[in-house]
This record gives C-alpha cells, sequence and structure tokens, in this order.
C-alpha cells in the first residue's frame, strides 16, 4: 500500500494558485486594474493557500479559528489589463505560534513578468474571543511543514521593502 503523500511533497514551494483573469469592473479610468483588486486576487490566492493548511472557511465554523491580516505592502510593478491571465505564487517566509508571514508574486501567466508583489503579516484570531490565539498544534505542524519546504526556495526580490524617497547625496 502507497503511503499518502506528506503535505510538503503536495505543496510546491512557492504554492501556486489557480489561473485567474482580470474582471471588466475591475478596470479602472486609466484603463487598467485598479489598485484595489490586486488585493482582491492577492486575497483569492491566499484563500486557496489556506484551504491546503486546513484554515479555510470550515475551519471558522467548525473550530472557531481565522486568519486577520495585521500589515500589507503591495508594489505595483508593471500595469494589467482587462482579460489578462495572471497567476499568484505564494511563499510562506516565516511563521510562528500566532503570525504568518508571506511574499506573493502576481504574474502574467501566459507572459511570465511580474507585475505587482504583496508581503504580509497574518494573525491567528479566536473568533470567539476575536483576539489573538496560538493555532492548534495541528495547524500548527501543517504549517510548520510548509514552512520548512518554502525555506529552501530562493527568495525574490522585494522582500523587506519599505516606502520612502531615496536621498539626494
Amino acid at each position: 500500500m502507497k503511503k499518502p503523500a506528506a503535505l510538503e511533497d503536495a505543496l510546491p514551494a512557492p504554492f501556486l494558485s489557480s489561473v485567474m483573469r482580470i474582471e471588466p469592473q475591475w478596470i479602472d479610468y486609466n484603463g487598467h486594474l485598479n489598485m484595489a483588486y490586486y488585493n482582491v486576487m492577492f486575497d483569492r490566492a491566499i484563500d486557496e493557500l489556506w484551504l491546503k493548511l486546513g484554515i479555510g472557511p470550515t475551519y471558522m465554523r467548525t473550530r472557531h479559528g481565522s486568519t486577520f491580516t495585521a500589515e500589507c505592502h503591495v508594489r505595483y510593478l508593471r500595469e494589467i489589463h482587462l482579460g489578462d491571465p495572471v497567476q499568484i505564487s505564494i511563499l510562506l517566509l516565516a511563521a510562528d505560534e500566532k503570525r504568518l508571514h508571506t511574499f506573493e508574486e502576481l504574474r502574467h501567466a501566459g507572459e511570465g513578468w511580474l507585475s505587482a508583489t504583496s508581503e504580509n503579516m497574518t494573525m491567528h484570531v479566536d473568533m470567539n474571543t476575536r483576539k489573538t490565539a496560538p493555532f492548534p498544534p495541528d495547524i500548527k505542524a501543517r504549517i510548520d511543514a510548509v514552512a520548512r519546504t518554502h525555506a529552501t526556495a530562493s527568495r525574490p526580490e522585494g522582500i523587506g521593502r519599505k516606502i520612502a524617497i531615496p536621498s539626494r547625496k
């Protein structure tokens, strides 16, 4: 009998979302994807990873735990337009008992060029108290397995960037 694959074997580093398409209502008066909808796509992609980790909607309903984004830094690097196929890669950079640090890259799914990145700090929340709480041991074990796998992946440019106007010297 074949042994089931470990979670780290089942999830690539980085994790790849399903391919998404830009929706017409997301295009702004400049003729490109409005900045708010980059976050929608990043959020949809992270939800796909959360399902694999066991912290999706069923987890919230049955175990009363969820995640909230505490911090987010998005970089808009190249315009995306109506109909463009996109795919998001996600690296789990670090995790502790209550937090997940992720870095996401949104790329044109057909041509491969980078459109945007999003770096996030996510907190685990006990939905009964709406306060941060440690992940349950089984969920933490899944997260740790993915974090170990993702630690071996190369780190993309842009992690840890800050917003600043360069000084002139």
